[in-house]
């Protein structure tokens, strides 16, 4: 993202994390969301209960700083920071209680954590920090390596490597890390593990995000079933594809394996028992923290389970609707049945066309039978002696339409548009008011044309008058534009 005035600008404004930053109750926010919500990874929490520890810490703080610092009730805070105008708290319901319940909201995470990251630290870490980019790096690059010869020339270097260390070890020659290193990887650890436990709050917010834009959908949807099924599933694969989705998934399967919380166990139990790290006195939550990893996965898997009952309980309810649509229907006809059996009306009240289908075979339609026999009468033709002006049929006026339309195309060659006084000065009419209306049609039918009203033009062209004296003729009509 690229930090810009305009951009930081708007985030100031919209933010809920920026919001809570400004907010003349920043710290006391903060400081209960964090001990209530974060610390012990508490991911929804009762109404009632909030509402008690907020109390709790409102009375301590009035003791400390007077009755009018925080002169409102704990449950008016908890609403007023749920608002959509603050957005630093999400009140829902859960499925079977009336009670509401309250969540974090990432953005509330992410200022909480930010808030952290300003406390003056005794000692920074980076050679851990530098180890896990170089290991990156390296993963990359032998991951995207497409080259057998080169993987495998990796994989032996590796090896050798290995047998290279065992035989130190064997020999005695035991590198191991000072206090330094193991402070300083622990550090880096222990600041993983609470990004991995804020980036699932997200992760848990974005799939909430798609659940709830189905129910919107499934409310407001008055087309087929199918066709929302096919665009409900299509915007659920591709949020499970997308890769948040995949990485996700990943994840998830591999703290799922009993193999791997064994092994995240013994690592946690061993690490924690060196002098260097019980030195930094860490959380007593750290023994199983990859139990809260769990935990919160868990959240986000119950909401796509969630989104999967939704679509359950609409098809459920399509089929019981339609149903019902057909049941009400052949009851109306049962009642309708029933009035005209006491009351039958005059005259036919249905008709059916037949009860069976009525078969003809091809072969047994007769032949075609005139009805009226024709009179042929052997007479011999007689000259007419009518008095016919022949010359009429010679002076047709014939308009070729194909000609013109080449002529248009053969102008628009060299030039986006093309007016007809152009054509016409190009090409003069050579029939007169006919040819011109045959430009008109073409302009209508076979090319894009615009008409401009506010603009006239004058065609000229010569034609026979009434004396029969050929003469100038002229015609006035909007500017007419041909275009490519």
């Amino acid at each position: 993202m690229i930090l810009d005035y305009p951009t930081l600008d708007l985030l100031r404004q919209s933010h809920p994390a920026w919001r809570l930053l400004r907010s003349d109750h920043a710290p006391l926010v903060a400081s209960f969301l964090q001990r209530v919500f974060v610390a012990p990874n508490v991911r929804v929490m009762a109404q009632a209960d909030l509402a008690e520890a907020l109390e709790d810490e409102l009375f301590a703080l009035r003791e400390r700083l007077g009755a009018e610092t925080f002169p409102k009730p704990a449950l008016d805070y908890l609403n007023d920071w749920a608002s959509t105008e603050k957005g630093w708290l999400r009140k829902f319901y859960v499925h079977g209680s009336d009670e509401p319940h309250f969540d974090l909201t990432p953005p509330t995470e992410k200022a909480i954590a930010w808030l952290g990251t300003l406390a003056e630290r005794s000692f920074v870490g980076t050679e851990s920090r530098l180890l896990t980019l170089f290991e990156l790096l390296k993963q990359m690059s032998e991951g995207s390596e497409t080259d057998p010869e080169a993987r495998i020339a990796e994989l032996h270097r590796r090896c050798n490597e290995i047998d290279m260390e065992i035989a130190r070890v064997a020999a005695g020659d035991m590198p191991l890390l000072d206090d330094t290193a193991l402070k300083d990887r622990f550090q880096q650890f222990m600041a993983l593990a609470r990004e991995l436990l804020t980036d699932f709050r997200e992760v848990e917010y974005n799939f909430r995000g798609l659940d709830r834009r189905v129910r919107e959908r499934i409310a407001l949807w008055e087309g087929s079933k199918g066709a929302l099924l096919e665009e409900i599933m299509g915007e659920r694969d591709a949020i499970a594809d997308s890769d948040q989705g995949r990485s996700f998934r990943a994840f998830w399967d591999f703290l799922m394996s009993s193999q791997r919380q064994e092994e995240l166990s013994a690592l946690l139990e061993r690490v924690l028992t060196l002098p260097a790290v019980a030195e930094q006195k860490p959380d007593a939550r750290t023994r199983r923290v990859h139990y809260d990893w769990m935990e919160a996965g868990e959240h986000t898997q119950r909401t796509v389970a969630r989104l999967s009952q939704q679509l359950r309980r609409f098809l459920d309810d399509q089929a019981w609707l339609e149903n019902r649509r057909i049941m009400d229907i052949l009851h109306g006809i049962e009642t309708k049945a029933l009035a005209l059996r006491e009351a039958p009306p005059a005259g036919e009240v249905t008709s059916i066309a037949d009860t069976a289908a009525d078969i003809e075979l091809p072969m047994e339609r007769p032949l075609h039978t005139p009805t009226v026999k024709p009179s042929i009468a052997d007479v011999a033709l007689e000259a007419g002696d009518a008095d016919v002006d022949a010359a009429a049929l010679y002076t047709q006026v014939v308009i070729d339409r194909a000609q013109l339309a080449r002529h248009v195309r053969h102008a628009l060659q060299d030039r986006p548009q093309v007016t007809l006084r152009e054509l016409c000065g190009m090409r003069p009419l050579q029939h007169g008011l006919a040819e011109l209306v045959a430009y008109l049609q073409l302009a209508g039918d076979t090319f894009k044309a615009v008409v401009d009203e506010a603009a006239t033009e004058e065609i000229e062209w010569r034609g026979a008058g009434p004396d029969g004296m050929e003469k100038m003729k002229r015609a006035h009509l909007p500017r007419v534009i041909f275009l490519r």
